[in-house]
């Protein structure tokens, strides 16, 4: 398990920090463990501490006022979440929910040192708003991928991204339709083309890869 004295050092910008600021921080911060499904943050909640991700993935997703849901981006091991960031340094409340998908482990800051090391460590600054800025680029990219790509495109490049070493994806229409930005039956209709062709097929809870090679073409091709 990481210690309290370790878990600086995963993180390369923390790891160059001035020595007064990293003593602070590991004095200071601690480490929580999370179950797998728990709901780590919410819309209108106000961020307390500034995570930092040990072990495990939490999916951030936003749900629309039609009732639509959509993955936004996955917090792994070694990363820090952009909208608990940008919700610390505007003083606002989430807008979107952090759901553990696995066991997690995290290491976090609380928000008033937080706001002391933005403020007086170039060094910290630095490692913030370098995270913050590759996130809100990958961001740009998913809403193009919402906005301009077709779903044919998209679904096969995600079952692609989902698939195991067996070419098995764990999963069902419902969170496909999430992770996609979509309605589940407009991912069932897909399904079923997939599968009229001989690319895919389907149980109860998972989707079998039976033609990798024509699922890369098409994503590949339309890239």
């Amino acid at each position: 398990m990481t210690t309290e004295n370790e878990w600086v050092e995963r993180f390369p910008g923390l790891a160059r920090l001035e020595t007064s600021a990293k003593k602070r921080i590991m004095a200071q911060s601690a480490l929580v463990e999370v179950p797998q499904g728990t709901t780590i943050f919410g819309p209108g909640k106000s961020p307390e501490n500034m995570l930092f991700l040990l072990k495990g993935t939490v999916r951030v997703q936003q749900v629309s006022d039609t009732g639509h849901e959509i993955v936004l981006y996955r917090i792994h091991a070694g990363e820090s979440c952009v909208l608990t960031t940008a919700c610390l340094l505007a003083y606002e409340d989430y807008s979107a929910a952090g759901i553990a998908e696995t066991p997690v482990q995290a290491a976090a800051i609380p928000r008033d040192v937080f706001d002391d090391l933005v403020g007086q460590s170039k060094s910290f600054r630095d490692f913030v708003f370098a995270a913050f800025s590759k996130r809100i680029t990958d961001l740009f990219l998913m809403i193009d991928e919402v906005a301009f790509q077709k779903l044919d495109v998209r679904l096969a490049d995600k079952l692609i991204a989902l698939a195991n070493d067996d070419n098995v994806v764990a999963t069902t229409h419902q969170k496909l339709s999430v992770e996609l930005g979509t309605a589940r039956e407009v991912i069932s209709r897909q399904l079923q083309e997939f599968q009229r062709r001989g690319w895919v097929e389907q149980a109860r809870g998972s989707v079998t890869l039976t033609d990798r090679t024509q699922l890369a073409r098409l994503a590949r091709h339309n890239n």
